[in-house]
């Protein structure tokens, strides 16, 4: 009997063994087998060392300032060395303390958690997962799983954490994290993060505001430091103390950052709505989108520029950006709206002129159908009688003002109204030499009003009569110093009355004035003179050569400004005479670079002669008039411009019943038109203490210039314009005599 048990007992080993055995076998080939991607999806080797991620392309300034992004998710990558030292800590101290003597997993927290967590049900003995297997997450997520599913998956990302640590260094895969993780407040990356919570780059930060970001990567939401603050300081001193614990930091130090208080003044998450640019980024995302499908990555995929982080320079000057839009707000919010809303009030709110009840009803229907509103009940199926219904229902809503965002009460259909009395306005600057746009400012709030009035067609009124003016120079041989008939001048139209312009004014009416004078107090008697001893077609030639090419009928009547133009347009157009005659087409890009920083393509303007030199420089002279003692003379008397410099040359332009206002405003180093007005012409002041070029639209120029000026770091240019290279005198009683005796040649 005892022999028996004896002899059964190495068999029991031996089987015993076996199980042993082919336990690991199968544990090795299931883990072999899911390397391989034989029990589902497994990332390649190109995939690891290429992962993919939603990073948004950056929108960039020509100074180097962040404008914003362009992506499903607010992302932007940095490297190790762009990460202070404090977030390292801090993440590693909290979420994986022994990450440098890993490879990916470890063990000793996979014991702790089988252990504590799952036998002892310790919930507070805290995770198995270090920072490797929580990047592999990252990179590859989930999806909805069982739990069964979440097991497989889980083994999976051991894997690929594993294949992470075999191809990239610790250093690397730190920065990998931290540019992965959401943070909360659509700030996906640290880098955005950063931004949004303290306006700081990651390598900018502090031990305590290392802390809030770490603490946000346990739940972003519950741990927010703007919805819930004190959950925030609880988490940011757990971090403190597990840094701390490990000797991150020194006892007086832990204590001294413990006491801190959480400061978020400088908080401002990022969106498509925010920030400086917003309607040229916005206008760049359109551009971005058909730029990417005519070009192919190395792998022949086209560029995504919501997914691929594209970095996208502009020529956009962040500092001039910003005083455009600090001039458009401090102009409209304490005196040109407030001015409206008085004449609104006389008006019991209505912000429509000149046109009749039915053709605001169809007018605010066409506004509604715009909506997102009414996008989404449209796609809910509900009819057209049952939307105008909802329309009228009151709800809950957040509406614009000056005075900051207002929380109230009222219908979609009254919110309609509500917006149209608002005025708008657009500006763009470019910088003559080059072509690049420096600021661009396509209405007063993007998030409330996307209509963008850069691009947008506009009557311009008298600031079209530089391309009269220059035809007279050009074409028909005149002079700043010429003298012209003010004279009523009329025009025969065939199979209608005769169309006889009317000054705005009786001044010197019936004598002899200059071109100077005349331009510089805008006489349409002048205009119309001059259209008449040239012609409609030469003028549209010469606008034509100088960038314009929105639609302009060959008519008298453009001697007034009948033209509707862009402010993109009139921008470059004014350009030209700065720059001695020579078109230089605008341009918002100089150049794009992938997610590496790899050069994809580089701008550059086209360029054409459209002037003669002398008349670009004539013109020049003629438009410093209209500063210096005409409808632009508030720039000195108001802003004080001439303190900075006496070469600031302009042409204000009104529209009929004051519906567009006009400023153009001309350096030698920058070329700017700005428009003002309502959204319909039908939406405009009645009188024209406002309802002018001169006090709509001059003012935001004077602003915005005054601001520039003062900037010392900017160090604008007060020089005066490059003269031509034949030498001219510009005092009219010897100026003929001069451009005669040096033969110059005027044909072009």
């Amino acid at each position: 009997m005892a022999i028996k048990k004896s002899q059964k007992h190495p068999k029991l080993i031996r089987n015993l063994w076996l199980a042993f055995g082919g336990l690991w076998v199968l544990i090795i080939l299931f883990f072999t087998f899911l390397s391989l991607g034989w029990l589902g999806f497994m990332p390649s080797f190109e995939e690891l060392e290429n992962p993919r991620s939603l990073q948004a392309s950056e929108v960039l300034s020509d100074d180097g300032e962040v404008l914003g992004f362009i992506g499903l998710q607010n992302r932007s990558n940095v490297t190790y060395d762009q990460i202070s030292p404090n977030l390292v800590n801090a993440l590693v101290a909290t979420e994986d303390v022994r990450f440098y003597k890993h490879s990916g997993i470890d063990a000793r927290s996979l014991f702790r958690v089988l252990f504590k967590t799952v036998i002892g049900r310790q919930g507070s003995s805290g995770g198995g997962s270090t920072i490797t297997q929580q990047l592999a997450k990252n990179l590859f997520p989930r999806g909805h799983q069982s739990k069964i599913g979440v097991v497989f998956v889980k083994f999976k990302e051991w894997v690929v954490a594993v294949k992470l640590e075999h191809n990239y260094s610790k250093q690397e895969i730190l920065a990998m994290y931290f540019n992965t993780v959401d943070f909360g407040s659509n700030a996906y990356g640290i880098k955005t993060a950063s931004k949004t919570f303290f306006d700081k780059t990651p390598a900018e930060l502090d031990v305590d505001e290392a802390a809030v970001l770490v603490g946000l990567l346990k739940a972003p939401t519950t741990y927010s430091p703007i919805l819930h603050p004190d959950r925030c300081v609880e988490r940011r001193n757990t971090v403190l103390h597990q840094m701390h614990r490990y000797d991150y930091l020194s006892d007086e130090d832990y204590e001294a950052y413990k006491e801190k208080p959480l400061d978020m003044s400088h908080y401002s998450p990022q969106s498509h709505n925010d920030g400086l640019a917003t309607y040229l980024r916005e206008y760049l995302r359109t551009y971005m989108k058909d730029w990417c499908k005519h070009h192919r990555k190395p792998n022949g995929e086209y560029y995504d520029v919501h997914r691929d982080g594209l970095k996208i320079y502009t020529t956009i000057d962040s500092r001039m950006q910003r005083y455009a839009e600090q001039a458009v707000r401090e102009h409209f919010s304490k005196e040109i709206q407030p001015a409206f809303d008085r004449e609104l009030a006389k008006r019991k709110g209505n912000p429509f002129c000149d046109i009749s009840k039915d053709q605001q009803e169809k007018f605010l229907t066409q506004a509604m159908k715009n909506s997102d509103r009414y996008r989404h009940l449209k796609e809910a199926g509900l009819s057209q009688k049952e939307i105008r219904s909802a329309f009228n229902q009151k709800v809950k809503m957040r509406v614009f003002s000056w005075k900051g965002n207002i929380d109230t009460t009222m219908s979609p259909w009254d919110s309609l109204i509500y917006c149209k009395r608002f005025l708008n306005a657009g500006l763009m600057s470019v910088e003559p030499g080059t072509g690049y746009v420096r600021a661009y400012v396509g209405g007063i709030n993007y998030r409330y009003f996307k209509y963008d009035n850069v691009q947008s067609h506009r009557q311009v009124g008298s600031t079209f009569k530089p391309f009269v003016y220059t035809m007279a120079l050009q074409d028909l041989g005149m002079y700043p110093c010429t003298e012209v008939p003010n004279s009523e001048v009329c025009f025969e139209v065939w199979g209608k009355p005769d169309w006889c312009p009317k000054n705005s004014t009786h001044e010197r009416e019936g004598e002899m004035v200059t071109l100077k004078w005349a331009l510089a107090h805008s006489v349409n008697w002048v205009s119309a003179y001059l259209m008449k001893q040239g012609s409609p077609e030469q003028v549209i030639n010469i606008a034509r050569k100088m960038g314009v090419r929105s639609p302009i009928d060959a008519v008298p009547a453009i001697a007034v400004g009948t033209p509707e133009i862009t402010v993109y347009e009139m921008a470059g157009a004014m350009a030209t005479f700065a720059n001695k005659g020579e078109y230089v087409e605008p341009i918002f890009v100089s150049r794009i670079e992938d997610s590496k920083g790899m050069v994809l393509e580089r701008f550059t303007p086209q360029r054409s002669e459209a002037l003669n030199e002398v008349t670009a420089y004539m013109m020049l002279e003629l438009m410093k008039g209209v500063v210096q003692s005409g409808t632009g003379v508030r720039l000195n008397y108001k802003y004080h411009l001439n303190q900075y410099s006496t070469c600031i040359a302009g042409k204000t332009g009104t529209t009929q019943n004051n519906s567009d206002c006009w400023f153009v405003g001309i350096t030698p180093k920058l070329a700017t038109a700005v428009w003002t007005g309502g959204e319909l012409r039908s939406i405009h002041f009645r009188n024209m203490t406002y309802g002018q070029g001169a006090a709509m639209a001059l003012p935001i120029f004077g602003l915005y210039m005054e601001k520039i000026y003062k900037d010392k770091k900017l160090n604008f240019y007060r020089g005066d314009f490059e003269r031509p290279s034949v030498p001219i005198e510009m005092d009219c009683a010897n100026f003929q005599q001069e451009i005669e005796n040096e033969g110059f040649d005027w044909d072009f």
